[in-house]
């Protein structure tokens, strides 16, 4: 599934988005009819979506490098390396890639429930892909590697939760620890769908007002919808893309209840889905590499913007 924990699209929490007016303004000059025409108009709710990478990694096309050939940051790593200094210095920022590239291999491992303070969900996913076999996992990774460059070169302080150093996970729960524990002014878990056909778009899921166990959004919620709006606005700018067209009602804003790796998080975090791997449409952008740095781009705008206040 292309979330960290699944669930039926039915169970979705949603309420109503003050944040949208904020998305609307950023979408103005960006792209025509913005949650609008073919791509924006509401479709429903999105179709049961694909349990895994049924391709090899071989069958997929390879995607190109990332810009830095430099040793990928760990959760602990990018700390001591040199920063320039800039408008982010002194800030820290945590990206999640979504999934594993080897957590194919390891489904006992994954499939093993963890506590997500309200309830239990599998410890991670495989995540989807493209008809191809371009892996949801690979493309996390790569737009995390380009997103963390661009934060880099701002001056903070970017701290992956995994970068294919690991045989699976992290599972869900250690993901949004180590938000948590980095005390991150921001955290950003990079995603792409796995819907129907015709299904098109970006959105950003918004974690709900949770209290249960050990789950309390209660002090994030705001902040993390002015964290989403920001990068959804600025996506729309940066690859041309418009907002979902079966998920958020055309303001790329998705509210959910369920999700492990945001009920848990004491910090800022969001989800970005950056389009549906089963649309061939949408698939052709996600396996471009020019596009993906211009995924990278909208989300480092949307993080800076919202980090500058």
């Amino acid at each position: 599934m292309p979330y960290d924990d699944s669930v039926p699209p039915a169970r979705r929490a949603r309420r109503p988005l003050l944040v949208a007016a904020a998305l609307a303004a950023l979408c103005l000059t960006a792209v025509t009819g913005c949650g609008g025409g073919p791509d924006g108009a509401e479709t429903g709710a999105a179709s049961p979506r694909p349990g895994g990478d049924a391709a090899s990694p071989s069958a997929a096309p390879t995607p190109s490098a990332s810009p830095s050939a430099s040793a990928s940051a760990s959760p602990s790593a990018s700390a001591s390396e040199p920063l320039p200094r800039g408008p982010l210095t002194g800030r820290t920022v945590v990206i999640d890639p979504g999934h594993n590239p080897r957590n194919r291999e390891h489904t006992k491992e994954i499939n093993q429930q963890v506590d997500i303070g309200t309830g239990r969900k599998e410890c991670d996913t495989t995540g989807t892909s493209t008809d191809a076999g371009y892996a949801e996992a690979r493309f996390t990774l790569d737009v995390s590697h380009r997103l963390r460059e661009l934060l880099r070169a701002q001056g903070a302080r970017v701290v992956l939760t995994q970068d294919d150093d690991r045989p699976f996970g992290p599972c869900i729960d250690e993901r949004a620890r180590i938000g948590n524990e980095a005390k991150a002014d921001a955290v950003v878990s990079v995603h792409a769908d796995g819907s129907a056909v015709g299904n098109r778009g970006f959105h950003v899921i918004l974690p709900a007002a949770v209290k249960g166990g050990g789950a309390d959004t209660t002090k994030i919620v705001r902040s993390s919808a002015d964290l989403g709006a920001r990068i959804a606005g600025h996506f729309v700018r940066a690859t041309g893309s418009a907002p979902s067209n079966y998920i958020g009602g055309g303001t790329g804003l998705d509210t959910r209840d369920d999700l492990g790796g945001l009920n848990l998080s004491t910090v800022p975090k969001v989800f970005v889905e950056c389009g549906n791997m089963r649309d061939p449409q949408d698939a052709a952008l996600l396996t471009r590499a020019s596009w993906r740095q211009k995924a990278a781009q909208g989300m480092a705008d949307g993080i800076a913007d919202y980090l500058k206040g």
